[in-house]
């Protein structure tokens, strides 16, 4: 009961009634359908249409570095390759409750928790996942938040350990701080850019696609805020580096879903956000897809693609240079309680793009909270804004 109050106090608290109807048309259950509805506002870089953008001055010589032959090539599709599926799965939750993450890597740079992270949430690469990037993705339909876990091990107490995740407002356009990664080795979130079944089957993707290339360079460009290099030749890829398939490239032969796929490469276009294969575009594993249609993708080389002007591109030399959020106030009313009794906490903060409370609230909007503790408890708050973070702390002493 504690914490189905919680879950009202929240909704009613912190997050506007708009968060409540957007994501509600989301579909439950893994790799369900968002039924149209489009993560991030229309400005956001992955909903913008850049079929008409400015083609970088060095596009040539960089496609040429990736290696005009190359072919695209689907990373994911139907059934198993290795006993893996193949893709990034994600999962859409309602009334999940929230659990610790305990990280083994990149916490400095990682949101804090808790999560609503199902203990039974597909890993990337299930039923056998091994070694691999181990990419968690869980959409909190109530909330309209989405999760992303690296390297992603569930526990036995239902906690999760991982070596990095972050937290994205599916409402608001949110930045990584500069120079700090997210689940992803750009500091982007993996889910807007992933290719999935249930747009494609509605007959068009409205979002540009994640993809890796095999070099990168101690550089990024917007909307990615994280290097992760591998090569020192100035050819090579900052992270965030858009491509757009060709308007001139004839796209009629293809089958539907390869078509369809391609037509988003036109108008949205590719952006990169990992190291890895080159040309491999991301999407979910699902048995609904027609691999043979998907295979024909593989037609496309590099040379059809250009790359879209990259302005900004942050080194370690022109990094953007700005505060932290200011957290001028944190409360908490009564400081004082018995168990179980709702306290209101509250936080005055200028500067910041989203808070989290930990423990028991996770991800929220607005300044204020109600939570309802048990044991004596310290709540902190983290402020985040594209520079980077600020914490305060309150304790609640339950007699």
């Amino acid at each position: 009961m504690r914490y189905l109050a919680l879950l009202l106090a929240l909704s009613l608290s912190a997050s506007p009634l708009f968060a409540q109807s957007s994501c509600n048309q989301m579909s439950l259950g893994r790799n369900a359908s968002l039924n149209g509805f489009i993560p991030f506002p229309a400005d956001n870089a992955w909903n913008q249409d850049i079929s008409e953008a400015q083609v970088d001055p060095n596009s040539d010589a960089i496609i040429n570095f990736i290696g005009s032959n190359t072919p695209l090539h689907p990373d994911f599709g139907a059934g198993l390759y290795n006993s893996q599926t193949i893709g990034i799965p994600y999962v859409i939750v309602s009334g999940e409750p929230f659990v610790n993450i305990k990280f083994t890597a990149y916490g400095d740079n990682s949101d804090p928790g808790p999560m609503p992270i199902p203990h039974n949430a597909p890993i990337e690469g299930y039923p056998h996942p091994g070694n691999g990037d181990r990419h968690v993705l869980v959409l909190d339909r109530d909330n309209c938040w989405l999760y992303e876990l690296y390297y992603s091990f569930p526990k036995s107490d239902g906690s999760w350990k991982a070596a990095s995740a972050a937290v994205w407002d599916l409402l608001n356009d949110e930045q990584r701080p500069y120079t700090w990664t997210s689940a992803d080795a750009a500091g982007l979130p993996i889910f807007p850019g992933l290719a999935r079944y249930d747009e494609v089957a509605s007959g068009q993707i409205q979002h540009a696609l994640r993809f890796t290339l095999q070099y990168s360079r101690e550089a990024f460009t917007p909307p990615a805020s994280h290097w992760a290099p591998n090569s020192t030749n100035s050819l090579a890829a900052p992270m965030g580096m858009r491509l757009r398939l060709k308007a001139s490239y004839d796209i009629s032969g293809f089958p539907s879903q390869a078509q369809i796929i391609l037509a988003g490469l036109k108008k949205y276009g590719m952006i990169m956000a990992d190291n890895g294969s080159s040309m491999f575009v991301t999407g979910d594993p699902d048995n609904r897809w027609n691999n043979n249609d998907l295979g024909t993708l593989k037609q496309v080389p590099a040379s059809a693609f250009e790359v879209i002007l990259m302005y900004p591109i942050y080194t370690p030399n022109n990094l953007p240079q700005g505060k932290a959020p200011r957290i001028t106030g944190f409360t908490a009313t009564p400081t004082i309680s018995h168990s179980g009794q709702p306290v209101v906490l509250n936080w005055t903060v200028t500067g910041a793009s989203y808070f989290v409370v930990n423990p028991q609230v996770g991800a929220i909007r607005g300044n204020t909270v109600t939570v309802y503790p048990t044991v004596t408890t310290t709540y902190t708050l983290d402020a985040t804004n594209q520079f980077n973070r600020s914490k305060k702390q309150v304790t609640v002493t339950i007699q």
